[in-house]
């Protein structure tokens, strides 16, 4: 009776055909961070927080005492923050100007003005800092008005954000003219907050 053939060994067995290696399931894949200006529910959720911010900072204003040396520090802080701010605010704008009086491309525009956010927003929060210790008062019609302005220019400035890269997606062809009306709007509401703080804050300084 002959032998029966062995079976090779687990070791030299090769499969036909190439070799395919499974795809990563959804799952296993890295999921990409939310960003900010992903929709419009990140910018409403930051909103929300800027809200909550500016109602501590309030709170705070009302409560907080500071002597003479602080008050003089804080007033030297809210004018240097003013002038930060406000004047990239007029550069960024600036810019707009150049691109709708054709001296420089839509994308140069969006560049320089996307430069300008850190200082704007560093401006506005030096504002709201160094305001808390320049004993506002809030039933006050004038300070009260420019608590407000200071509210919306946060607001303002978050959803420019958004505007910011809206263009930037258009930026090879001509914006529609609802960017245009978004960008027009937003330019002009950031105008009437900043120059109202600052006609406030002169009247505010007579007063006293």
């Amino acid at each position: 009776m002959s032998a029966l053939p062995s079976e090779p060994p687990l070791s030299v067995i090769r499969p036909r055909g190439p070799v395919r290696v499974a795809a990563p399931s959804p799952g296993a894949r890295h999921a990409k961070p939310l960003a900010l200006y992903d929709s419009w529910w990140t910018v409403a959720g930051a909103g929300v927080a800027i809200c909550a911010a500016w109602a501590v900072s309030v709170w705070i204003s009302v409560h907080l005492q500071a002597d003479a040396t602080l008050h003089t520090a804080a007033l030297f802080v809210h004018l240097a923050s003013l002038v930060l701010g406000f004047g990239a605010v007029l550069v960024a704008d600036y810019y707009g100007l150049l691109w709708m009086t054709g001296r420089c491309t839509l994308r140069e525009a969006l560049g320089s003005a996307g430069r300008l956010h850190t200082p704007i927003w560093a401006g506005l929060v030096g504002l709201v800092a160094s305001g808390m210790l320049l004993h506002p008062n809030p039933s006050a019609t004038l300070t009260a008005t420019k608590l407000v302005m200071v509210l919306v220019l946060s607001l303002n400035g978050l959803q420019a954000g958004l505007l910011n890269r809206r263009m930037a997606e258009q930026a090879s062809a001509s914006p529609s003219t609802g960017i245009l009306a978004w960008g027009g709007a937003t330019a002009l509401v950031s105008q009437i907050c900043w120059w109202g703080a600052v006609i406030v804050g002169f009247l505010n300084t007579r007063s006293h």
